[in-house]
């Protein structure tokens, strides 16, 4: 028996080093208040992005819920104007998987709000799949659905400065890859039809947001708008809800005992938004609220110029 206790009490010991000292991240601490501000959140209705939404509202934003299905996100704005008391707390529909959808969100917001002092790029999917538009479906989603939103908003962002673009990347960025070619030939990040092409793809779409994050501070230097990406940590979300069901049963255990609430896992997205002081930092990378080196791969200023350059082609939001 005392054998088998102390085999528990190390098992007990590891994971709560585990769990503190890898996993669990910190706070945000900015005190800052949003009254009169406007926020918008994309992927908002559930997991990081409803939990952002709630902190923002609380601190008395206005707060636009940026979602595809408008009865998810309806109930979500109710239970959040509730839970903080904020009225201010409304949905209009935006499916990133479609271009026109983009487009439409963006003129609609433009015509009802006459501010947007914060853009949260939160959505994220990895799935198998394609577009409305052909496009690979994390590629289309989690990197030009939003590429194409910020640049449609960022005359109206320039305008409240000051104001900043934030992104939720993921660590997983140091796996991607771009092939130039396979982009422009078949609209596509990842390649192949392999069970483990939506987890390439993803990691490769999350590369993208760290670029795109990269060349936008670049060009908006000296601007009123400042940008950043984030890690948010290893969280339990919707995000897997496409796999297949044995890589969900697979990673259920891992899930249970590892992973952060929601919660915990808008900290670093919210010091992005909120934090006094990191304007310099434009175009970083943050984890546990705190800026981080990259990937060498995204750290190459070429690839994110050309990427930028690809991704204005492929959605046709290049300016004139």
């Amino acid at each position: 028996m005392s054998v088998l206790l102390l085999v528990v009490a190390a098992v007990v010991c590891v994971y709560v080093l585990l769990y503190y000292g890898l996993f669990r991240g910190t706070s945000c601490s900015s005190d800052v208040t949003l009254t009169g501000k406007t926020v918008i959140v994309t992927g908002s209705n559930t997991g990081i992005g409803k939990a952002t939404a709630l902190e923002l509202a609380k601190r008395g934003a206005r707060v636009i819920l940026a979602c595809r299905n408008k009865e998810r996100a309806e109930a979500a704005a109710f239970d959040i104007r509730r839970e903080s008391g904020n009225p201010g707390v409304v949905f209009l529909q935006l499916d990133l998987a479609s271009l026109k959808s983009v487009r439409a969100f963006a003129n609609n917001f433009l015509q009802s709000e006459p501010r947007l002092d914060i853009l949260i790029n939160n959505a994220g999917v990895m799935s198998a799949g394609r577009t409305e538009d052909g496009f690979d479906v994390a590629l289309g989603v989690n990197h030009l659905g939003h590429f194409l939103l910020t640049a449609l908003l960022l005359e109206r962002l320039q305008r409240c400065g000051p104001s900043r673009v934030v992104t939720v990347a993921s660590c997983l960025h140091r796996f991607g890859r771009i092939d130039f070619p396979l982009l422009a030939s078949r609209k596509d990040c990842g390649g192949g039809r392999a069970p483990w092409h939506s987890q390439q793809a993803y990691c490769t779409s999350k590369l993208c947001n760290v670029l795109f994050t990269r060349e936008l501070a670049n060009r908006l230097e000296h601007s009123s708008v400042t940008c950043y990406c984030l890690d948010p940590g290893v969280v339990s979300t919707e995000l897997s809800r496409h796999v297949s069901w044995w890589q969900r049963l697979l990673w259920m255990p891992l899930e249970k005992l590892f992973l952060l609430d929601p919660g915990a896992g808008s900290q670093s997205t919210l010091h992005c938004a909120l934090q006094e002081g990191i304007e310099p930092l434009s175009g970083r990378y943050f984890s546990n609220c705190a800026p981080q080196q990259v990937g060498a791969k995204a750290r190459d200023d070429a690839v994110a110029k050309k990427l930028w350059e690809v991704s204005e082609k492929l959605t046709s939001s290049k300016q004139d």
